[in-house]
């Protein structure tokens, strides 16, 4: 399994915030009335930011403690943590797409629609969905740190490369 770049999810908010800044701008032109940001957008990507997070953690006491041998520490298996990875991994792909189309949406916003006051809020809006899909990125960059495997310990219990270790 290959780890995410941060290039690539920088390229993809990039481009999806050029997109959606051009959009707007085509959309604002043809005398359209431009759509609303929804409020629910920042919450549910907060959400998934905070489920990615609870993920992690648990992940990594799990795995420190299995790394010790306390007793009574349950062993991770290996497959749940790929598919936790796995999320993770789209998560922050779709995240990226998603606050770069609202990041776009709202510097359109600030830059040409702050006059009308309802916009104003619509930036708000744009902006904290744009923090919140950082944070699912930050989230799930931080569970594919805590999913790699160490040098070494590639031929664990399992017998094979971990849910991101590979082979070089």
């Amino acid at each position: 399994m290959n780890q995410l770049r941060i290039r690539t999810l920088a390229g993809l908010f990039l481009a999806a915030a050029a997109l959606s800044w051009a959009l707007a701008g085509l959309w604002d032109s043809l005398d359209n009335t431009l759509p609303a940001v929804p409020l629910l957008a920042p919450v549910i990507l907060a959400l998934i930011a905070i489920v990615l997070l609870a993920t992690t953690l648990s992940l990594r006491s799990r795995l420190r403690a299995q790394r010790e041998r306390r007793p009574g520490a349950r062993p991770v298996d290996r497959m749940m943590a790929a598919r936790a990875v796995v999320f993770g991994q789209a998560s922050a792909l779709v995240s990226a797409l998603v606050a770069g189309g609202y990041g776009g949406f709202g510097l359109f916003l600030l830059m040409y629609r702050m006059e009308v006051s309802n916009r104003r809020e619509q930036a708000l809006y744009a902006g904290l969905a744009v923090i919140a899909g950082l944070a699912v990125i930050a989230a799930a960059l931080f569970l594919e740190r805590v999913c790699r495997l160490r040098d070494g310990d590639e031929d664990g219990p399992g017998g094979g490369p971990g849910p991101i270790g590979h082979r070089a």
